[in-house]
């Protein structure tokens, strides 16, 4: 690592981006290469609702008037549920209209140049607990109002206009304006409302030509195309049974049998019930749900129900911002990544064993869903939940499924099903349920009210909190304890991705190591989360590593591998990897293309680019990025980068400048430009420009690291060890800090705190030679 302002001033280029979001965030990419199941019958087309129904009239009476089926309708009096009688809406200093002009529905508000003018609606989107509006744009966009309908009953607050960033000030100048990238319905929410959805997006004349074959979440959004399906039931004697022939022998393209023959047999001895037989590696049902009910990027189009869900997405793990440490859901995350860290996905449970698959509704009532594996004897007793039976405390959700509230009035629940664990609220802050309902007792309390009626084990349940919020903290032993847990087969597969995910993060010396032997895991998270921590390692390691997963089944798996594989490690492959790396990135590519409208595509493309040499093409991307969405600042920051590289460092600090016209005060950005000055021999800009950058992001180390050193470098001492200190309550364990707070402290003749920092060094690296034989010279022991 860098110990010198002068080292630090090197390369900035950023790494791959795909941002994963849901509904409101950003996905990822179109199908090329990469193999479906063998059984999946690629050629068969979509047939339609009403050919399903032949058959299956009661699945399509229970589908009807669900969510699946109202979440995208055209406009009506009967699916139009806001008010357009002339009501008004004002936020951020705009007044919205609502009204009708004939059988039309009308919002006047303000478009992308803050002109109010008139906007028909288009569709409607969803139904409850909120309602928004679609809005259609020439160039085949269609957009999502931010205003939104509040579906619920007045007496819960409901019947009402509101706004989706009701805490902050959107206008049409920022990135979250109904009009913006961010509100785009082709690219952010079309996939999970409407059944084969096609974005159709054009990046040579940037429009739309976004398709569907049903408006809605209809039956071969789940089961898949049906054209080889209805040819086989027309094709059969009547009276046939199907039971025994295969699904693919049927024309299916997913095959949802897998809860046929189990049975859940009660163990009286613990009050559960335990499945036979015990599930097995295929969870079918769980990933035909996943691709709408996860954070992820999409990265491939036209995924065919029935594939795994890898080859054409790639969920996002436990990270931070997402999920809290203890892996309970913090941001909009869905239900698959908590779903997958619970003990009832581990006993084999499914999505259909909870809720019917066709009406969405639960299959019992309150307690009465979880007593169909949990005997209520043992469970939906005072003895079991400490409260009174019948009240609020005493409902199975309300302890083991908490919510959080998104768009402003959904309420969701955690599906990771967990016990509430207060001990751990008292160690490292995560919420607990307990508090849900006692918001005024703290954390102990709820634990000694758990000591009292529950066995002590409830404190011995194997957790990894402390471990994550350490490692997120930058805490050397917390880090150093990633390993086990990745490697550890009884842990959930998300959770043994989440903390190489950490590890990687960390640029801990484990990592090679820790990847090097779970590359050929059988964990498909784990293998992605290998391949996604392969750009850390040194070019001939990452080859070594990663070359396996060039060939993995799963096509996201090779995709990622590929991209951190491109460029100088490479040339460390053998022949017939080097074969199988041409034949992932030509993927990459359909991927990047598939989401050629959103910049992070242009940003890996130039990166790619950048990898195999080519300059001048890797220029062009990052120039086309600046120019088709200005306010993403990775694409300016790398622009200046190469620029630098090429020796014009005064045309990459006009290109950062630039940037911070769009974004004054972003800390990336203050950084950039802060080395850039250093480089042209500007000290005095340099100090001033990286102490706005730690100060704009103090959760970001090496900010304050470079301020640190900048300072050190123009003679400041005293000024460079209070900022090393300062970040250092921060970030306890960084190496760079301590580092840095040790060379000013010599430097200053400063030994007592030389000594502080040798100590906590000697913490972290207890093997280095030469900060040994200094811990001597210092007379630290």
């Amino acid at each position: 690592m860098p110990r010198t302002i002068s080292a630090l001033v090197g390369a900035l280029a950023l790494a791959a981006l795909t941002i994963a979001i849901g509904c409101r965030g950003d996905q990822a990419a179109p199908v090329a290469s990469g193999t479906a199941p063998a059984s999946t019958p690629t050629t068969a087309t979509y047939a339609g609702r009403a050919q399903c129904a032949r058959c299956h009239q009661a699945e399509a009476q229970a589908w009807q008037s669900s969510h699946h089926d109202l979440a995208m309708q055209e406009p009506t009096p009967e699916t139009v549920l806001g008010n357009f009688g002339g009501a008004t809406f004002t936020y951020a200093g705009t007044t919205t209209r609502f009204s009708r002009r004939g059988a039309t529905y009308v919002v006047r508000t303000d478009g992308p140049d803050g002109v109010v003018r008139d906007y028909d609606v288009a569709y409607v989107f969803g139904v409850y607990p909120l309602q928004q509006y679609l809005i259609a744009f020439p160039d085949g966009r269609y957009q999502a109002l931010s205003i939104a309908w509040d579906a619920r009953p007045a007496r819960e607050g409901g019947q009402r206009w509101y706004h989706l960033y009701a805490d902050e000030r959107v206008t049409h100048t920022d990135v979250l304006h109904w009009t913006k990238f961010s509100q785009n319905w082709n690219a952010q929410c079309a996939t999970c409302h409407s059944t084969n959805l096609r974005k159709g997006y054009d990046r040579a004349t940037n429009t739309y030509k976004t398709t569907w074959s049903e408006i809605d979440v209809s039956c071969e959004t789940c089961h898949g195309p049906a054209s080889a399906h209805v040819a086989w039931a027309d094709a059969r004697p009547s009276g046939s049974s199907p039971a025994s022939i295969s699904a693919a022998a049927m024309g299916l393209t997913a095959s949802l049998r897998e809860r046929r023959g189990v049975q859940w047999t009660m163990q009286m001895a613990t009050g559960i019930a335990r499945r036979s037989p015990a599930p097995g590696a295929d969870r079918a049902e769980v990933e035909v749900c996943a691709p709408c009910h996860a954070r992820r990027a999409e990265r491939f189009d036209a995924h065919v129900p029935g594939q795994p869900f890898l080859m054409s997405y790639r969920p996002t793990f436990l990270s931070e911002g997402l999920y809290r440490a203890d892996g309970q859901m913090q941001d909009e995350v869905y239900n698959y990544g908590s779903f997958l860290q619970s003990r009832m996905y581990a006993a084999g449970v499914t999505c259909a064993d909870c809720h019917d698959p066709h009406s969405l509704k639960l299959k019992a009532e309150g307690n009465a869903v979880c007593a169909q594996c949990h005997l209520p004897s043992t469970f939906d007793v005072p003895t079991h939940h400490g409260h009174q039976s019948g009240t609020a405390g005493a409902s199975c959700v309300a302890c083991h499924m908490p919510t959080e509230t998104y768009m402003g009035v959904d309420r969701r629940h955690d599906h990771g099903f967990r016990v509430p664990r207060p001990d751990i609220t008292e160690r490292v802050g995560t919420p607990n349920t307990c508090a849900a309902c006692h918001a005024a007792k703290p954390a102990a309390w709820a634990s000694a009210a758990l000591d009292r009626w529950r066995p002590p084990t409830w404190r011995a349940r194997p957790q990894f909190a402390e471990t994550f919020a350490g490692a997120r903290a930058g805490r050397a032993d917390r880090i150093a304890a990633l390993p086990a847990i990745a490697s550890d087969p009884r842990q959930p597969g998300i959770v043994r991705a989440s903390a190489l995910d950490l590890l990687q993060a960390s640029g801990s010396a484990l990592l090679e190591s820790s990847l090097d032997a779970l590359a050929g895991d059988a964990d498909p998270l784990v293998r992605l989360a290998v391949a996604l921590g392969l750009p850390r390692l040194e070019p001939a390691a990452s080859a070594r590593v990663g070359g396996r997963l060039l060939t993995d089944p799963l096509r996201t798996i090779r995709v990622d591998a590929a991209s951190a594989l491109a460029g100088e490690p490479a040339a460390w492959l053998p022949a017939d990897q080097r074969q199988a790396l041409e034949q992932a990135l030509a993927d990459v590519r359909v991927s990047e293309g598939f989401n050629a409208d959103r910049p992070e595509s242009y940003l890996n493309l130039a990166l790619l680019e950048e990898k195999r040499g080519n300059v001048a093409a890797a220029m062009q991307e990052y120039e086309a990025a600046t120019a088709y969405a200005p306010w993403f600042l990775p694409a300016w920051v790398n622009l200046a980068e190469l620029q630098r590289q090429g020796g014009d460092e005064a045309t990459a600090e006009r290109t950062l400048r630039r940037a911070l016209a769009v974004a004054p005060g972003d800390a990336s950005v203050l950084y950039a430009l802060g080395l850039s000055a250093y480089r042209q021999q500007r000290p005095d800009d340099a100090v001033a420009l990286l102490a706005q950058a730690s100060r704009a992001a103090p959760e970001v180390p090496r900010y304050a690291f470079a301020h640190a050193l900048a300072l050190d470098a123009r003679g400041k001492v005293a000024e460079a060890l209070a900022v090393v200190d300062a970040a250092l309550v921060r970030h306890p364990d960084d190496r760079d800090l301590l580092d840095a707070g040790l060379a000013a402290a010599q430097k200053s003749a400063d030994v007592d705190r030389a000594r502080v920092y040798v100590r906590r060094l000697l913490v972290l690296a207890p093997g280095d030679p030469e900060l040994n034989a200094l811990a001597g010279r210092l007379g630290v022991r």
